[in-house]
């Protein structure tokens, strides 16, 4: 395969421009966004992105999830797309940036195609995933999952948020339902590359322009309900308690006990929690949280699932509290495919970028796409480490360098027609 000349770059001004004119639709309280899937947002944010594409000659398709495909010819029409993208959607507290960067920096990649005269092989298709983040509907990565045949399109459908709307009303309200059967090019696929801010703080703080994503952390999902008995904090006797609050910090103690006995990749907390009836003067009767443990090893995550059960029953059964254990999400640790890494590793090498490699704490679409196609990721610093949160900050060259590690590993992947 050719591979592009390191002298081509993309366009970084245009790039910050349009990460900044889409930072504008569905703005957040402080800076950052609120732009949850399938809002009214998110339809004007697709709108947005789907004009940007139209005007680049690219071409729209549109799944039954709505996953839009924004596609760019090649030259043989019997060669497989090179796919790129990410997600438009954002956390309700979410940065200009998460997703956000993959997706335009995608459109980049086909705009600077379009003024090098650069003509491909491959099509190259860049997609915006449905519902990423999976804070609205739950689970996240819910539509890339579909397209990968890991859930149902009928149960996606039924997915409900805090209103008890489905995300299949939602879907068909907005008229995002395309008439394309989702996953119907899952096995037509030569490639996926997906560039996407770090939401860690490691490539900044090793002063590293770009990461190189061999593999995705695995992830553990589970719903923890402690039941124990609500009464006057004031009257109750300490003895008499069964403070349902209290085994929960205790739980939580586990937990961080858990994650560091198998430091330093795995790690483990809870970030959903209620409590019942969360009263001032009461303690707490119930409480319902979710422990999400996470590595890049397999049985890692089983050994900490097994002893969150185990020791955590202990727990309970110690304080006089009921507990129960509900596995509601999870994903197996992903390795990105040999030739697609090495692709993005040459890339960088070819730019003169500082880079390392690099495993993703997150869950990405690019991790249910792996399962179906040859896939990559590459990892942009962010200031901090900050990200599902407004101040998520990074910076124009940060952006470039990424978005010219990608466009020289799609074009190379695309393969250049002289």
């Amino acid at each position: 395969m050719a591979a592009p000349g390191e002298n081509l770059r993309i366009n970084a001004d245009r790039l910050w421009d349009s990460l900044m004119e889409m930072a504008k639709i569905g703005p957040g309280v402080a800076g950052g966004n609120n732009r949850q899937t399938l809002t009214d947002a998110d339809s004007e944010g697709r709108k947005l992105f789907q004009k940007w594409c139209e005007d680049a000659a690219m071409t729209m398709a549109v799944d039954t999830m709505g996953n839009m495909f924004m596609t760019r010819e090649g030259t043989d029409p019997n060669a497989l797309p090179v796919y790129v993208g990410s997600h438009l959607d954002t956390q309700p507290t979410g940065g200009k940036y998460d997703g956000v960067l993959g997706v335009l920096g995608g459109l980049e990649v086909i705009r600077t195609m379009n003024d090098l005269g650069i003509k491909t092989k491959h099509p190259v298709v860049v997609t915006n995933w449905t519902n990423e983040e999976g804070t609205r509907f739950a689970p996240a990565m819910l539509a890339s999952g579909v397209f990968a045949g890991v859930h149902d399109q009928d149960w996606a459908y039924d997915r409900k948020d805090a209103e008890g709307k489905t995300f299949g009303d939602e879907l068909k309200r907005l008229g995002w339902v395309g008439d394309e059967e989702v996953g119907a090019r899952k096995d037509k696929m030569h490639a996926m590359f997906e560039l996407h801010i770090e939401q860690g703080p490691i490539l900044e703080a090793e002063n590293k322009d770009v990461g190189v994503v061999t593999h995705g952390q695995g992830l553990s999902w589970t719903q923890v309900t402690i039941t124990g008995k609500e009464s006057h904090t004031g009257s109750t006797p300490m003895p008499l308690r069964r403070n349902a609050g209290l085994g929960m910090a205790r739980i939580l103690q586990l937990v961080d006990e858990i994650a560091l006995s198998h430091a330093p990749h795995a790690v483990g907390a809870a970030g959903h929690i209620d409590v019942y009836p969360n009263s001032r003067n009461v303690i707490p009767g119930k409480v319902i949280f979710t422990v999400d443990f996470r590595s890049p090893d397999i049985a890692v995550i089983k050994n900490m699932e097994e002893r969150l059960l185990a020791e955590g029953q202990k727990i309970c059964d110690e304080m006089k509290l009921e507990v129960e254990f509900e596995k509601v999400g999870g994903f197996d640790p992903v390795e990105f495919d040999k030739g697609c890494v090495e692709a993005v590793r040459n890339a960088a090498e070819r730019l003169g970028y500082s880079h390392t490699n690099i495993i993703s704490g997150a869950g990405h679409d690019a991790c249910w796409v792996n399962k179906v196609a040859p896939t990559a990721m590459i990892m942009c610093p962010c200031v901090d480490g900050l990200s599902h949160n407004e101040a998520e900050e990074i910076s124009k060259d940060w952006a470039k360098a990424g978005t010219d590690v990608l466009f020289h590993a799609v074009v190379e992947t695309a393969e250049i027609v002289e």
